[in-house]
């Protein structure tokens, strides 16, 4: 479908990239959300822990939300996402990835753009406990390309789930990692790199036999990261192959559930190729919103509601 027009104008101040996004990531607060924590058992013995939220009246409507690279369910964009949609009748699932939830996963593996295994197994894990006649999905960043390779790399989707909507996508994996390693985004890129280094060190601990301390001594980028870690954890070749295997640009063109992308013009994370025009040009089920502002994650709102979370509640609303 051809992309759609945005009417996304924030205030002066939002209009610079960087200020949006980290007034987003770390500035930004969400009160007001109640979650209960489940622990699910994935089908290769791992455990997953989700955050529900709930809206005021019994429903029939939920909406399972994925978080970013080295997010977890209480970020702001997370708890955002679920106040509004609970003061609008649906239920929420925030997914805390593996390893996410504040306790090491089990298994050397963890989570990953591609990780669609886990999203199947959590699909499941609701529709077999739960009695929702409409779901829907929406995921940030990774959370975002993970969900869009789901919807198109052939699996068998629920009959309940009935649209997506997907913020601030690396649609294609090796472009944005190129973005990334670039000087505008030197201090990102150094507090991801920081972050994950830590869990791997936690990995180290538990399976040592699977990383030494002079593999990860040769870890100076996110890149060397996917392919000391990421790459060998999770069955792909390299970092490269990583990356191409689970872009989720190529999967596009077979979504056959109704599904928004909204990627910011000046989101200092996103490459030329995570601007999905002409697949979303020949998919009419694909919509694509491409905001002059809002930075990676950011979409700053009045009273503290974001654009894409007004966006989103607009999209689903519409189905």
């Amino acid at each position: 479908m051809p992309q759609q027009d945005s009417n996304y104008a924030p205030p002066i101040l939002f209009r610079n990239g960087h200020f949006s996004t980290i007034y987003s990531g770390i500035i930004r607060s969400v009160n007001g959300v109640v979650q209960n924590r489940e622990r699910i058992a994935l089908s290769d013995g791992d455990f997953l822990d989700l955050d529900w939220s709930y809206a005021q009246s019994k429903s029939k409507k939920l909406v399972v939300l994925l978080h970013g690279l080295e997010g977890d369910a209480q970020r702001p964009y997370i708890t955002g996402s679920a106040k509004i949609l609970n003061q609008n009748g649906y239920d929420c699932c925030a997914v805390n990835f593996r390893g996410c939830s504040g306790e090491p996963n089990i298994k050397y593996r963890s989570y990953h753009s591609g990780a669609t295994e886990d999203l199947m197994n959590i699909l499941d894990h609701i529709l077999s406990t739960r009695d929702y006649k409409s779901i829907f999905l929406k995921g940030f960043s990774l959370g975002g390309n993970l969900l869009l390779k789901y919807l198109g790399e052939g699996n068998q989707i629920p009959t309940e789930l009935k649209g997506a909507v997907a913020v601030s996508v690396p649609c294609n994996l090796h472009d944005s990692c190129k973005q990334l390693l670039s000087t505008k985004n030197i201090l990102y890129a150094i507090r991801f790199k920081g972050n994950l280094l830590e869990k791997l060190r936690q990995k180290q601990a538990m399976f040592p036999e699977k990383i030494s301390n002079a593999d990860i001594k040769k870890i100076k980028t996110l890149m060397d990261f996917d392919d000391a870690y990421t790459s060998k954890a999770h069955n792909f070749k390299n970092a490269l192959d990583y990356y191409e295997q689970c872009s989720s640009l190529q999967f596009l063109p077979n979504i056959q559930v109704p599904s928004l992308i909204i990627n910011a013009k000046n989101d200092s994370f996103l490459g030329p190729d995570c601007y999905p025009v002409l697949e979303t040009d020949n998919n009419p089920n694909l919509h694509l919103e491409m905001p002059n502002y809002g930075g990676h994650v950011g979409f700053w709102g009045k009273n503290n509601i974001t654009y894409t979370e007004k966006r989103a509640l607009e999209f689903f609303e519409s189905l």
